[in-house]
């Protein structure tokens, strides 16, 4: 065994949401769990002890980011989805190089670390660069490297080159390698030609590889698309794409009959409440996609249009919209956003190794602080999940695991130092602004 970690409260993030009071999570070799519980009923064990003064819960999952826009957080703040993109975003993008993308990638993955997420689905280019941050940093990605072809990204190469470049890593290292895994990001339906999202689809299928694609974000973005086959989903389906392991990032703009696609195709969908709100795309039907049996996890965006990387706020900003949106109070629970952050983000990537606390999965994990004020009675169970999602989150995680590994001690990094991350990417973003 390699360590056993104690703590007064442990959220294992289990089906129920149950809370463990005097709890042991034992960590073995490998970096996984081998045993949660009380401690009395705790083997018998001479691995060193790390009594933790908080709660421990299972690392956040954040199902859609494009980390690397960190070197552009909050530029053109106040367009709307498309003149964003075509003003601002993506002239900036264009003068992005390895290196930027590297900083910006290191800085952003020490600011997930710290606010609690171990595991990010990255849709960017350079992919090398990303990987070497994410190395660098000591996370966990699902990165999904971005296959475009609109204009002015043919430097990159064209579809086919991304998509083989892909294709290529997977054949050599495998899907999964240590703490990366990878798969397909095509943009959207609106950037890439039919016959490209279906090549994709294929490339993916062939290796059981996650595809990871922009979906019905915004009324104006695929009206093209809507208007040849009556919906994105729809689109996607005809193609053959939705046959494989499909993540849709937004999924804002569904009908009835959208969300009946996704869920008979066992399609996920990533939330962003917070970037669909700032670019007013509107808000997605989170409640419905969940009753009709759709996986719905929580993601933050790209910082450049969500701002930050925070997933605690994310899904406190989802429970608000979604009670507001139904008139209903009950929509979305505290227990219920807590594991939209964790296991069922997940599930919706499906990866059922992450997101929980408990046997075989890997101990990705997170201690928050419990001697807060947030917490006004932290002995009755609903009241310290309801504190916690509502008036706690990011800023009371301390400390940080992947894989058995502490990769934040007392809310700094232990791979790289945080002031040079910060002085490397304040540097890229002062170049690539105008």
């Amino acid at each position: 065994m390699r360590t056993r970690l104690t703590a007064p409260v442990v959220l294992p993030c289990d089906p129920s949401c149950s809370v463990l009071r005097d709890g042991v999570v034992d960590v073995d070799d490998e970096g996984r769990v081998a045993f949660v519980g009380s401690r009395g009923s705790a083997p018998a064990s001479d691995a060193p002890v790390r009594a933790l003064p908080g709660v421990l819960l299972p690392g956040l999952v954040n199902t859609h980011a494009h980390t690397p826009m960190l070197a552009m957080r909050g530029a053109g703040g106040d367009l709307p989805l498309l003149r964003w993109l075509h003003e601002v975003m993506w002239p900036m993008e264009a003068r992005l190089t390895g290196d930027d993308v590297r900083a910006a990638m290191t800085a952003g993955g020490v600011e997930l670390l710290r606010a609690g997420a171990t595991t990010s689905v990255e849709m960017y280019f350079h992919t090398a660069a990303v990987l070497d941050a994410v190395r660098a940093v000591g996370s966990r990605v699902v990165l999904t490297p971005g296959v475009i072809a609109a204009p002015g990204w043919d430097r990159l190469g064209t579809w086919e080159q991304m998509r083989d470049d892909v294709s290529a890593r997977i054949d050599a290292h495998g899907l999964v390698d240590g703490r990366v895994e990878l798969g397909y990001g095509p943009h959207s339906a609106y950037t890439l030609p039919p016959e490209a999202l279906a090549s994709i689809g294929e490339h993916a299928q062939a290796r059981g590889a996650l595809l990871h694609i922009h979906v019905a974000e915004a009324a104006e973005e695929d009206a093209a698309q809507r208007a040849s086959h009556g919906s994105v989903p729809a689109l996607l389906d005809a193609l053959g794409v939705l046959d494989g392991r499909v993540l849709a990032a937004h999924a804002v703009q569904l009908s009835d009959d959208d969300v009946a696609l996704l869920a008979a195709r066992d399609v996920a969908v990533a939330h962003c409440p917070g970037s669909n709100a700032k670019l007013a795309a509107g808000v997605a039907r989170v409640t419905a996609l969940r009753r009709a049996g759709v996986r719905v996890g929580l993601g933050t965006d790209g910082p450049a249009s969500g701002d930050d990387l925070d997933v605690w706020a994310q899904a406190r900003l989802a429970g608000l919209l979604a009670r507001v949106s139904s008139g209903d109070a009950a929509a979305l629970t505290a227990s219920e956003l807590l594991l939209m952050a964790t296991r069922d983000g997940a599930a919706a990537i499906g990866r059922h190794d992450l997101g929980a606390v408990e046997v075989g999965r890997w101990a990705d994990l997170v201690h928050v602080d419990l001697d807060d004020p947030v917490f006004t009675d932290p002995a009755d169970d609903a009241q310290l999940l309801s504190n916690l999602v509502w008036a706690g989150g990011s800023g009371l995680v301390r400390d940080v695991w992947v894989e058995g590994e502490q990769v934040v001690a007392d809310c700094e990094p232990t791979r790289v130092v945080r002031g040079e991350t910060t002085t490397a990417i304040r540097a890229a973003a002062a170049r690539l602004r105008p």
